[in-house]
């Protein structure tokens, strides 16, 4: 065995300064214990690779490392410079790099081969060409144990030695032919055999990523071999050397053995698909910071970071200072170069980093990247960026002038093999098709391709404008469009998403009079063959806007355009325009003609279009009419009307022309003109109909229904206009009464409340039955007890339509309809008015059952004074709710009724009743005496006795009978017998009770005969 490296000599050294100085020892075996068992604890594979990839540099050639983990024990072949003595020295010592003076070797501590400790006690390596050489625990345990000095610390330790600072000559190892060293590992135990094999596993790209030296790694585990390589990965590398000024400032915080490497580099790799695409980096890579072997650093980057970062003493995190803050931007400037270099695809949105990092460092990364790329050209586009404009400062003018205000404004690049290339702040995104953001890029400037996803949250950090596609559409104006042909717009609707009317309202459209007009609402198509109009005619009169025919598209029909056919060119807000406008139009006739020939065509029914009836017409006189204000001259409407009303007739040439149907449909009056509304507010404001009352209906009709807080609604309001110009009721009423005008007739209903139309209310209150109001007449053959008090209607018309004309037709209806009561009450007061006795009766007998509220009381009153009925003044007239009293108020004018109706009608009537007039004090005596026992069988409940009077005064009045106080005075058999059945609540039998005192042997006739009753 040949101590090839000096070996024996190093073991001396150490052990020597270990004697002279034993903290030293303790020192050694301190800071061996915290690298293998601290920053260097699982970098075992990571450091075995280091030296492979440094020896690899040294040689020149490229570096392969097998990894062969066979039972307990780990080797590690490598190609490159063999293992020398110096090599040697540095694997011994701590903290000192043999490779300081190198260029882009990885090692650069001193301390990475400390991490074979945490699993070895007996390692070794050899290289072919130069010999090998051990370390052993056991065997440094015994030296120190030999050694008086050591033994206290060896004993305060436990035995521990550092492993790695006194090395042994050993005999060849057995290096793999193809490679030129063999670190050997015989793993300490099983936990160390079962750690070692998750390294290998875990072993990935990074490795030969962070040391370009090393071409590939080749892992076998137990026989089965993969190969790890950097193949399949896009790398950008960025290195360089710092002066001594540089040095001076960046390093004044590092140790002196980093100063003496004034080198930095920077590499990122991403991996990437078959397609060229970046992708994700494996879960086999750890995402943190390479520097350039693997930190506690995060890093949430689709990428691997590798960098010379200064690192802290754990060796696991990047130390701050000025040096960190350098290469922080040189690592931005790297990163924003990797992706200018990868595919311009969306998956390139990927790399662009979110603002939130996982860490301080990778925060700070983030930072930088983003500040350069909204100006950096990323994107590909298809359509030139906007021309950049700058202000200049005045320092950049050739003379001051504090008020000038100047720009200049650079010309937009010219595209280049591959189309243009934009910086994110330069570019647009729109979501939609290729195809339309084909067609819109000449509009759009910087605008990104298809595929580029609008709401990605990287567009906002590359700046990228999002422009909607109703922004686009307002994009579509000015000179931009000027000259499209009708064929490039249609071209354009064939790829605009019809699914979004709200963002194309404002599409523009080209019109057939060359006109573009924004909005598809509103506009016409006219499709070959869908309207049937005229060849010659001519809608220009109108105004309308009808679509260009090679622009016409169905997607315009989705967004609101009609297709063109007679009634939809009818219904356009600029027909109705011109229609409204035509009577103060100097030039009408053009309207006319164009209206009529549509609706003509559209074979319009008369009524259906009531706002034609504002078209100007000529009339028979020359003069000009709204179509409304004209009669057909052989109409039914030109025969019923007083002469020299305000309507016209219309002209002979357009009854000619176009026909009465035609004029009809356009508003000239053939019969009647009614008026439709929808939804009308019964206010004096909104109920405006220009007809001849309609304020006093209105009146009439709110006083029907109940107090409200806001006007009540009328869904569909018809009413029959110029009633007032009327002369031939007869004719008239025959039209009215008949489909369809019959149905203005029908009562309304509104709040739950039946209210009369307009145009029945109308012909209730005027002459229009033979010179007389409908309310003045009723049915003939009606309600008996209406006889006399109304005229029989004349004949001609059905009993329906006059009752809806206010024709009245039961006493019950006259109560129940609004003023009935009080409209009897006057008739009844009317002293041309014949009333029988039986009569007056029955119309008190109905009005008692009316609420007080709903009448005013009269001033005169029918009643009846002695044997006759009168007309009364009210403030004479009487109610008699008692029989007995009518003897006390002969010389008042009496109502007569049923005695339990008495108080609703003093009520209704505000009159006084009988006993308010009279106490009805008995003021006479007389001798008590008993009822006469036979009488009980007609009243049971009659009283034992009563009070017989020669003379009976009631209030000094003479009198043949009084109940007063429970007590039946009287002076006579009829007396006595009115009073037994006023007592017992059976006054009906009052006569039957006198004839039975009368003759006592007539009672069983009088029973058998009640029986019979």
């Amino acid at each position: 065995m040949t101590d090839t490296f000096g070996a024996d000599r190093m073991r001396a050294a150490v052990l020597a300064a270990w004697t002279a100085s034993p903290a030293r020892f303790r020192e050694d075996a301190n800071a061996e214990e915290d690298f293998a068992l601290g920053g260097y604890r699982d970098r075992l594979i990571v450091e075995l690779a280091q030296n492979a990839a440094d020896a690899a540099l040294r040689a020149g050639v490229p570096g392969v490392l097998r990894l062969t983990l066979r039972g307990s024990v780990l080797t590690a072949a490598n190609t490159g410079a063999p293992l020398d003595a110096t090599g040697v020295e540095g694997l011994s010592t701590l903290r000192v790099s043999g490779k300081r003076d190198e260029a882009g070797a990885a090692g650069r501590f001193g301390v990475g081969f400390a991490a074979v400790v945490s699993v070895c006690d007996e390692p070794a390596i050899g290289s072919r060409e130069t010999g090998a050489v051990r370390w052993s625990r056991a065997e440094t345990a015994a030296l120190v144990g030999a050694v008086p000095e050591l033994a206290g610390e060896l004993a305060s330790r436990s035995g521990h030695v550092p492993l790695l600072r006194l090395p042994f000559a050993a005999d060849p190892l057995d290096v793999p032919e193809g490679f030129d060293t063999l670190v050997r590992l015989p793993l300490r135990d099983e936990a160390s055999a079962v750690a070692v094999r998750r390294m290998l596993e875990e072993t990935s790209p990074a490795l030969p990523l962070g040391m370009p030296a090393l071409a590939a790694i080749e892992i076998d585990l137990d026989g089965t071999v993969r190969t790890v390589s950097a193949d399949g990965w896009h790398v950008v590398s960025d290195s360089g050397e710092f002066g001594p000024d540089e040095v001076a400032e960046l390093f004044a915080d590092r140790p002196t053995e980093e100063r003496a490497r004034p080198f930095w580099s920077v590499r990122w790799a991403v991996p990437l698909t078959a397609g060229g695409e970046p992708a994700a980096p494996p879960a086999t890579v750890p995402p943190v910071v390479h520097a350039p072997t693997p930190s506690d650093e995060p890093l949430d980057l689709p990428a691997l970071l590798i960098a010379s970062f200064p690192m802290a003493t754990d060796r696991r995190h990047v130390a701050p200072g000025p040096l960190t803050d350098f290469l922080v931007e040189r690592v931005a400037d790297a990163y924003v170069r990797l992706m200018r270099e990868l595919p311009r695809t969306p998956k390139l949105l990927d790399l662009v980093p979110a603002l939130m990092g996982k860490g301080e460092l990778d925060a700070r990364i983030r930072r930088a990247v983003l500040r350069r790329l909204p100006g950096t050209p990323l994107l590909p586009a298809l359509s030139a960026p906007a021309p950049a404009v700058q202000t200049p400062s005045f320092a950049d003018a050739e003379v001051y002038e504090p008020d000038a205000e100047w720009q200049v404004e650079h010309p937009a690049q010219e595209p280049g093999a591959d189309g243009w290339v934009v910086a994110g702040k330069e570019a647009a995104v729109v979501a939609g098709s290729g195809e339309l953001l084909a067609a819109v890029a000449d509009f759009v400037p910087g605008l990104l391709p298809a595929g580029w996803p609008a709401r990605h949250s990287a567009m906002a950090s590359l700046g990228v404008r999002r422009v909607e596609l109703a922004d686009v559409v307002d994009l579509l104006s000015g000179e931009a469009v000027e000259g499209r042909e009708p064929s490039w717009w249609r071209s354009l609707y064939d790829v605009l998403p019809a699914d979004d009317p709200e963002s194309l309202g404002a599409l523009p459209v080209p019109l057939t009079d060359g006109r573009l007009v924004r909005g598809p609402r509103g506009t016409l198509i006219l499709e070959p063959g869908s309207v049937r109009l005229d060849a010659g005619l001519d809608l220009a009169p109108l105004g309308l806007r009808i679509v260009h025919p090679d622009a016409a598209h169905p997607v315009l029909l989705r967004l609101g355009a009609a297709e063109a056919s007679p009634r939809t060119i009818l219904e356009d807000p600029l027909t109705k325009a011109a229609v409204g406008q035509s009577l103060d139009s100097p030039d009408p006739e053009p309207v006319a003609r164009a209206v009529l020939s549509l609706v003509e065509a559209a074979g319009l029914a008369p009524g259906e279009a009531p706002w034609l009836g504002a078209l100007a017409l000529r009339g028979a006189d020359g003069e000009l009419y709204p179509a409304g204000e004209l009669m057909l001259s052989g109409g039914a409407l030109a025969g019923l009307l007083e002469p020299d009303t305000h309507l016209g007739v219309a002209a002979g040439e357009l009854e000619e022309t176009y026909g009465p149907r035609v004029l009809a449909a356009a508003g000239v009056l053939d019969g009647f003109a009614v008026v439709h509304d929808s939804d009308v507010l019964l206010d004096h404001d909104d109920c405006d109909h220009d007809l001849d009352g309609e304020d006093e209906w209105l009146d009439h009709v709110l006083d029907l229904l109940p107090e409200l807080d806001v006007p009540p609604v009328v869904p569909e309001f018809a009413a029959v206009r110029d009633l007032e110009l009327v002369a031939d009721w007869p004719a008239a009423l025959t039209l009215l009464t008949r489909p369809p005008l019959r149905a203005a007739l029908h009562p309304l209903r509104v709040e739950g409340v039946e209210v009369p139309s307009y145009t029945a209310w109308w012909l209730a209150g005027h002459p229009v039955l033979g010179g007389r109001k409908p309310r003045e007449l009723r049915l003939p053959g009606a309600d008996p007890l209406l006889q006399g008090l109304y005229g029989d209607a004349p004949a001609g018309l059905d009993e329906g339509a006059l009752a809806m004309l206010g024709v009245r037709t039961t006493l019950a209806e006259l109560l129940d309809s609004h003023g009935g009561p009080e409209e009897l009450l006057d008739l009844m007061a009317d002293e041309s008015i014949v009333v029988d006795r039986a009569q007056l009766r029955a119309l008190w007998v109905a009005l008692a059952g009316v609420e007080p509220s709903r009448v005013a009381p009269p001033p005169r009153l029918r009643a009846v004074l002695g044997g006759d009925i009168v007309v009364a003044d009210a403030e004479d007239v009487v109610v008699v709710e008692a029989p007995d009293l009518l003897q006390l108020v002969t010389r008042h004018p009496l109502v007569l009724a049923p005695y339990d109706l008495a108080e609703s009608l003093s009520e209704l009537l505000d009159l006084p009743l009988a006993g308010e007039l009279t106490s009805g004090e008995v003021t006479s005596s007389g001798e008590t005496r008993p009822v006469p026992p036979q009488v009980r069988s007609l009243l049971p409940t009659a009283p034992e006795t009563y009070v017989e009077h020669e003379k009976l005064l009631v209030d000094g009045a003479e009198c043949t009978w009084r109940f007063f106080e429970g007590t039946v005075h009287c002076t006579g058999v009829d007396g006595l017998a009115r009073g037994l059945a006023w007592a017992t609540g059976q006054w009906n039998d009052r006569l039957a009770v006198a004839a039975l005192l009368r003759d006592p042997a007539a009672v069983p006739l009088l029973l058998a005969e009640a029986d019979l009753s």
